[in-house]
């Protein structure tokens, strides 16, 4: 697939949001002036609905499909995918969760785009590979517990960082320890249960129309309704390849534009870097196949490290692309508002660190293989 033909997906299958993603991509990572009309612009353009089956709501297709989506708006605007992302990531919780009665609660205003939700479990997939322990904690609740309309929990803690908190409504995916023992579970907490507190917008450098915020709950009641999954680890497990590799699609879409860039500088600019384009294309492209075909097979549920190493070199691809658009739009990307240069470097500067953050993988790896050398030894 060439590079303009795919940035002629989004245009062709949507061209009222490939306009308006045009129109504020800079605003977007600048200021929270349309924070709000991010989520109701993807599910207009049916969007939300990518790779849902038509029997719930959505259009049907394939986990791939809806990579595929979270690539072609980060063509456009990286921070309007940073939300479709935590949106359709939250939507993808619902279908693998095993409550029927909260999926059938929440799903189709999520789906409408009515209700934002918000993955929440960045320090939860840390502490599946043993980055961080749990940050909030559920306590069992005063009275009977688990009687019929009674809460059963009361959840404490805190999350420094979550995208997709829409003040018009979200819900947002927390793992929490449980005190009186047995796996973590996962719950999803409404922006108006008791107790729950959004912070200000956080302070950030781009990608600032994203809604990105801290959460914090005190004693925040919850029930069985509420619970997406009672066994935390194991259901990771099976919902990280999804969880990642629809994160990998905003690195897609963002080396691609990066790479269709450098096409806007002069003839002698494009020749010089002609081979290098070429070749990052090339990777891209056999990248994104093994992405699809893994998440789709199921591979990365039982060999993260593949996926993992996918994430890396994608993030690799996406500096070497950003780094060449640059070299061949010379003076031209330093003038403000005459190009999105300057918007895809910052764009580019957060891949690496967005969670599971390049060391956090690297160092994950380093510890795997470091394993199965004294496995080896010992055997």
């Amino acid at each position: 697939m060439s590079t303009h033909a795919s940035l002629r997906g989004l245009a062709a299958r949507a061209p009222a949001l490939a306009a308006w993603l045009d129109t504020h991509a800079e605003t977007l990572d600048t200021d929270a002036t349309h924070c709000g009309e991010v989520v109701p612009q993807l599910a207009t353009a049916g969007l939300l609905r990518i790779g849902v089956p038509t029997e719930l709501g959505g259009a049907g297709g394939t986990i791939g499909d809806a990579i595929d989506s979270v690539a072609d708006v980060a063509e456009h605007s990286f921070a309007a995918a940073f939300v479709l992302w935590g949106q359709r990531t939250f939507i993808e919780y619902l279908l693998q969760s095993p409550n029927q009665g909260l999926r059938d609660r929440l799903l189709p205003a999520l789906l409408s785009g009515e209700l934002a939700g918000a993955t929440g479990l960045s320090n939860a997939m840390k502490y599946l590979s043993a980055i961080e322990p749990l940050q909030i904690r559920a306590a069992d609740a005063p009275g009977e517990h688990g009687a019929s309309g009674k809460p059963a929990w009361q959840v404490s803690g805190g999350l420094p960082w979550i995208t997709n908190l829409r003040k018009q409504g979200f819900v947002a995916a927390a793992a929490a320890d449980h005190e009186a023992g047995g796996p973590p579970s996962i719950f999803a907490i409404a922006h108006d249960a008791p107790g729950v507190t959004r912070s200000d917008d956080l302070d950030l450098i781009g990608l600032r129309g994203t809604n990105t915020a801290a959460l914090q709950m005190t004693d925040t009641p919850l029930t069985d309704d509420d619970r997406i999954t009672d066994n935390a680890p194991a259901w990771l497990v099976r919902v990280r390849p999804a969880f990642l590799g629809l994160q990998c699609g905003m690195s897609l879409g963002l080396a691609r534009r990066s790479l269709a860039g450098t096409d806007e500088g002069g003839p002698g600019a494009r020749a010089a870097v002609a081979d290098e384009v070429a070749a990052l294309s090339e990777q891209l492209d056999t990248l994104r196949a093994r992405l699809k075909a893994g998440v789709a097979q199921g591979d990365f549920i039982e060999t993260p490290a593949r996926l993992f190493e996918l994430r890396i070199a994608l993030a690799d691809v996406v500096h070497g692309a950003a780094t060449l658009e640059v070299q061949t739009g010379g003076g031209r990307g330093y003038l403000r508002g005459l190009s999105g240069v300057a918007r895809r470097q910052r764009e580019a500067a957060f891949v690496p660190i967005v969670t599971p953050s390049l060391v956090q993988l690297k160092n994950q790896l380093a510890a795997q293989r470091a394993q199965q050398l004294k496995t080896g030894t010992a055997s």
